[in-house]
């Protein structure tokens, strides 16, 4: 099954996003990743709402919000607000995940939900068929530039399983590490959207290194 990619803008060069965003919209990249961080639930701060007002203005491809942020809930009608095709949350930082999921439907998005290298896959059971995305952490996040974490395959392979036990339609997102070198095998695992950051933006050609990670 082919795959689709979502460019993280976290790992652009924000002295020339703009032209970044440009190029991303020119590409065959299915969706523009943003990760918003505070600088509590992971060890780091990225951008948040005036940046990402100016984004949606310039980008022509759909917004795939990450938040890595604690208390989501107070936030997701302000992410929400730029109506992007999915708004992510943490189990990690859900109190409420049911409830929280259900929330950004009401907001008018797709629901992700995103587990880091640590979590288990069996605690999205009782909420998978109501998530329409899990974004599988392959590095732990905080920071762009980490190596893949060799696990992911395995844990891909396991929440394949579950979708498919369950009959549910959830898609399956890897973010963190993905380079041409590990993107074919993991879309044999089963995942459907892979996150590339460094090995898009820090190359000679953004085009080309989004249409060479589609294999």
């Amino acid at each position: 099954m082919a795959h689709s990619i979502a460019p993280s803008l976290l790992a652009a060069d924000f002295g020339k996003l703009n032209e970044a965003i440009s190029e991303v919209n020119k590409s065959s990249a299915s969706l523009l990743h943003l990760d918003v961080m505070d600088g509590q639930f992971v060890p780091n701060i990225s951008f948040g709402v005036p940046v990402i007002e100016t984004v949606a203005k310039v980008s022509t491809k759909p917004l795939d919000i990450h938040l890595m942020i604690v208390d989501p809930d107070r936030y997701l009608s302000t992410y929400a607000a730029f109506k992007p095709e999915y708004l992510t949350i943490h189990l990690e930082a859900s109190t409420h995940l049911h409830r929280s999921i259900h929330q950004i439907k009401e907001l008018g998005c797709k629901a992700g939900v995103a587990i880091n290298p640590h979590t288990n896959i069996e605690l999205l059971r009782d909420t998978i068929k109501e998530i329409d995305l899990v974004c599988v952490m392959s590095v732990n996040p905080g920071f762009g530039g980490q190596s893949f974490i060799e696990n992911t395959y395995d844990k891909v392979i396991a929440l394949k399983e579950l979708i498919d036990e369950t009959n549910s339609y959830t898609l399956i997102e890897i973010d963190g590490g993905v380079t041409k070198d590990n993107a074919e095998k993991l879309s044999r695992c089963g995942a459907d959207i892979l996150v590339a950051g460094s090995s898009v933006f820090r190359t000679p050609s953004i085009v080309e290194a989004i249409t060479g990670l589609h294999g």
